[in-house]
């Protein structure tokens, strides 16, 4: 048998039904994976073993005598660390939170210990969601497993990085601009943002409110569609939750592809992407016209304003939602502090990161007086024109395909003090979260020094078995996992 960490979901749970492997061997060969693999990719920030163990055998037990209802019970995960999980620390990778304990747990956490699943611990990730590659944690840097002198991409890169070395099977990231596509994207795994609303952000740690959304990061397209049937569904605990129709989101994976319309908006394949992305991407288009699928060059010309949109409308939202954390009523308070103003001062100075800084300056100015409407109010304009473009290429096209980033692993330190390169890195995956919209990330080849290339499938809302569906039919002819494996080079 393969080595037990790199088999997938689906194969887990085949292999315990069939009594193969036992929950406490699958628990235990990844928190070993963990031990070995941790001090070269540093993507936890928390990590639970003896817990999980205690959680494994327990649910063993039930096993055996035949008292669990759900097959996923007792296979592991990783929980990004924005998350609220009762009794573990739940730090944003921010010196703010760095010793807060949640009292209670997100509703995708709930959801997940309905179904048995042990929570192996929480992974590194860019200061409260902030940044492209997960150089902005208060904590570690963490490490691309393909080549350890590259970033994993971010901000969910603590959760890509651990699924692309085999330290969890799969786990739950959170995307705002592209933050589960662009680290899937760099580190060779599926990531999958859902249509906003379809999954609760109850317990989410809010970064921008209108285009947070949680997600699952996979080895493959099966898990990312089992993943999403666990933590989609309404929530009346979070007021932007959708009341949508329940769906089996592995029903329709199998189905041909032949004549499914595909998009191919030339915007997205202009100078700013890499030659090797691009080639990666013609080649997987190619693959398409050879199964069948209707393939059509289109255009999004909105999507040349999505960025500046997207930066003005998140930072906006992260001055008013980081407003709490002021060493009075949430996170780190500050011991040098001599009066009441110094105590917000000195905190939010010593508590928060350059970029996290950077943002809130930004949303503040951005919602002063008199410059509301100018940035605003026009970005929110822009957003319903992006919208409705979209909406205009749905009338037309099943999906839109187009590079997940325009390049593949930067080296550690290259981008990380020129914030607007670093921003560039979101340009192919925002318009998706300022649409509402679902897009998931599968790596399509590898360029030429041998780092994966992400290609992103873009569905209408709510159709998100549309896009695994031509996700898993690609994958399933390419093949991309058993050809190629993180390296670990340095």
């Amino acid at each position: 048998m393969a080595n037990l960490t790199e088999l997938t979901v689906h194969e887990l749970q085949e292999k315990l039904a069939s009594g193969e492997l036992t929950v406490s061997e699958i628990t235990k060969a990844y928190i070993d994976r963990i031990n070995q693999k941790e001090g070269q990719v540093e993507a936890f920030v928390t990590t639970r073993n003896e817990e999980a163990i205690a959680e494994a055998k327990e649910i063993e037990e039930k096993r055996v005598a035949g008292e669990l209802r759900t097959s996923l019970a007792g296979i592991p995960i990783g929980i990004k660390d924005n998350m609220c999980t009762k009794g573990i620390r739940t730090t944003c990778s921010s010196r703010m939170l760095e010793n807060f304990i949640a009292p209670y747990d997100a509703t995708v956490i709930e959801k997940l210990k309905a179904e048995g699943i042990i929570n192996l611990g929480k992974l590194n990730m860019d200061e409260f969601a902030m940044g492209s590659s997960t150089e902005y944690s208060y904590f570690k840097k963490t490490k691309n497993p393909w080549d350890l002198s590259t970033v994993p991409g971010g901000s969910s890169g603590g959760a890509a990085a651990a699924v692309a070395a085999n330290m969890v099977p799969w786990a739950l990231g959170s995307d705002t601009g592209g933050s589960i596509r662009q680290p899937a994207s760099f580190c060779g795994v599926v990531g999958l943002k859902p249509t906003y609303g379809l999954v609760s952000r109850y317990g989410l740690v809010a970064f921008a409110s209108s285009l947070d959304q949680i997600g699952p990061i996979t080895k493959d397209v099966r898990d990312a569609a089992i993943l999403l049937n666990v933590i989609a569904g309404h929530d009346e605990k979070d007021s932007t939750s959708v009341e949508a129709q329940k769906k089996d989101y592995t029903a329709n994976l199998e189905k041909d592809i032949k004549g499914m319309r595909i998009g191919i908006p030339k915007e997205f394949y202009g100078d700013g992407i890499n030659p090797e992305v691009k080639a990666s991407l013609q080649k997987a288009i190619k693959t398409y016209e050879e199964m069948g699928a209707i393939i059509e060059e289109c255009s999004l010309d909105i999507a040349n304003y999505a960025l500046a949109t997207y930066y003005i409308v998140a930072c906006a939202e992260a001055s008013s939602n980081l407003g709490r954390f002021d060493g009075i009523r949430y996170g780190y308070r500050s011991p040098n502090a001599t009066s009441l103003k110094d105590i917000y001062k000195k905190s939010r100075s010593e508590g928060f990161g350059s970029e996290v800084k950077r943002r809130i300056i930004l949303g503040t100015y951005v919602l002063s007086s008199g410059y509301y409407d100018a940035y605003y109010k026009k970005a929110q304009l822009v957003r319903t024109l992006v919208t409705k473009e979209f909406e205009k290429a749905f009338e037309k096209y099943d999906v839109i395909l187009t590079p997940t980033s325009p390049n593949v692993a930067f080296e550690m330190g290259t981008k990380s003090n020129n914030p607007l390169e670093m921003y560039l890195a979101d340009i192919c995956t925002v318009s998706v979260n300022i649409a509402g919209l679902p897009g998931i990330s599968i790596p399509c080849g590898v360029d030429s020094k041998g780092m994966p290339v992400g290609m992103q499938l873009i569905g209408n809302k709510f159709e998100e078995e549309k896009i695994l569906n031509v996700a898993y039919a690609y994958e399933q002819k390419t093949k991309f996992r058993e050809t190629y494996k993180p390296e670990f080079k340095k």
